[in-house]
């Protein structure tokens, strides 16, 4: 259940990218506040992060992802209704409010139910899971736009969310215990970790004086930030405008970046609780991504093969972020892995929150104020311009990962 609630979060979040240009006909939006409206999620995600660990670290997953279910259908609901911009920003804030407690409570029940000598490839497991969500927002919901409005889609969807709010109270348990099995240390023969016993505000300060859990953030706000602000909004209008696809075959390029995305946080966790090193993983995902960006925004490539691949490096690079959160676990007391997980989050999503305006307001300046069908048109140029966004948010990411503490997959408060 927590699983297909993490397919819906990441749905909602790359979504906006195939209906972009059908908001901003219906809305009569510019770049910038097209932008504004898909970071509406954003911006309620990247605030509650925090948050969000708290929850998950005193109620536990099942009330806190059934409750986020709740608000998250609420708002997809309003978001599919909405008739006029201003609705439309108060339903997708809804979504990012409800949504916004799924992945820290998953990965919370994670750190409970499964080793911690194999949290890294479970983490990619669940990345690799929830991008399906993400994969169907792109060539799937692109098929579904030919048959029914982009609102009737998102009704639907609500619905859907609002069942598996039901759901996840009637099936899902925050730890063994609850089944009346022993802790997964007791069951490898390990001493069981002792749980919270202070205030969760004491327990919070902790984590975020915890200086080994900051670089984290930056990696994420400054490589997978960009990577959903690019591929969850103006990839599709990219690839449109400046290689004359159609939002069918410009999809197909978004769903590449979000497989490379799944494969490469997959392999990374999985690589990562092998060789037992976690800040080698970090790097090069870095890297790959920074280099991807560079490709795109500079290298003479054309749709076809190199584009594709290109496409596929910026995601497969930016995977490499999943080992962020084994690191961020791995720093603080276990009983405060969610505090730490959802700090390490709140980079990514304050990075793609500031990327997807800024990408939009860097191309009105350039833009020439040519419309077709009421939807704007930018040049190769103005994109190029969003792109030194990006690559100056790579360049946080990179300098964050060569800041990494290596923990060498063992949890360093324990003896």
């Amino acid at each position: 259940m927590l699983v297909f609630a993490y397919m819906l979060v990441f749905f909602h979040r790359m979504a906006p990218a195939v209906v972009s240009a059908d908001l901003m006909r219906d809305f009569a939006t510019s770049g910038a506040a097209l932008g504004s409206l898909a970071a509406m999620y954003f911006y309620i995600y990247t605030a509650m992060q925090i948050p969000a660990g708290v929850l998950a670290d005193t109620l536990g997953a099942r009330f806190t992802v059934a409750a986020g279910n709740l608000v998250a259908g609420t708002g997809s609901i309003c978001f599919g209704l909405a008739d006029s911009f201003w609705a439309a920003s108060c339903g997708r804030a809804l979504v990012g409010l409800g949504v916004s407690v799924v992945f820290v409570g998953l990965f919370k029940s994670n750190s409970v139910w499964f080793s911690s000598r194999n949290y890294g490839m479970v983490s990619g497991l669940t990345l690799l899971l929830g991008n399906i969500g993400a994969m169907a927002s792109a060539g799937p919901l692109a098929a579904l736009l030919g048959f029914y409005s982009w609102r009737t889609i998102f009704i639907s969807l609500g619905v859907v969310t609002l069942v598996l709010a039901a759901l996840t109270l009637l099936l899902v348990r925050n730890s063994p215990e609850d089944l009346g099995f022993p802790s997964v240390r007791e069951m490898e023969g390990l001493e069981r970790s002792e749980g919270r016993s202070r205030h969760w505000l004491t327990d919070l300060k902790e984590v975020v004086v915890t200086r080994a859990a900051w670089p984290a953030l930056w990696v994420n706000m400054g490589m997978v930030g960009g990577m959903l602000a690019f591929v969850g909004l103006w990839a599709i209008p990219y690839l449109r405008d400046t290689q004359g696809l159609d939002r069918s075959a410009a999809s197909i390029y978004t769903t590449i970046a979000l497989g490379g995305f799944a494969v490469g946080s997959m392999l990374a966790g999985w690589v990562s609780d092998r060789i037992g090193r976690r800040k080698p993983l970090i790097v090069a995902g870095t890297v790959i991504y920074a280099l991807a960006c560079l490709g795109l925004a500079f290298f003479p490539w054309s749709s076809g093969f190199t584009g594709m691949a290109l496409f596929a490096l910026l995601g497969f690079g930016s995977g490499g972020f999943i080992v962020t959160f084994a690191c961020a676990k791995e720093v603080v007391a276990p009983p405060l892995a969610g505090m730490a997980v959802g700090l390490v989050n709140t980079g990514l999503f304050l990075g793609a929150a500031i990327i997807q305006p800024l990408y939009g307001w860097m191309m009105d300046r350039g833009w020439d104020g040519r419309l077709v069908d009421g939807v704007r048109v930018y040049q190769p140029a103005d994109y190029n311009l969003g792109f030194l966004a990006m690559l100056a948010f790579a360049l946080l990411a990179i300098i964050g990962a060569s800041r990494i503490r290596e923990t060498r997959c063992c949890n360093l408060t324990l003896k």
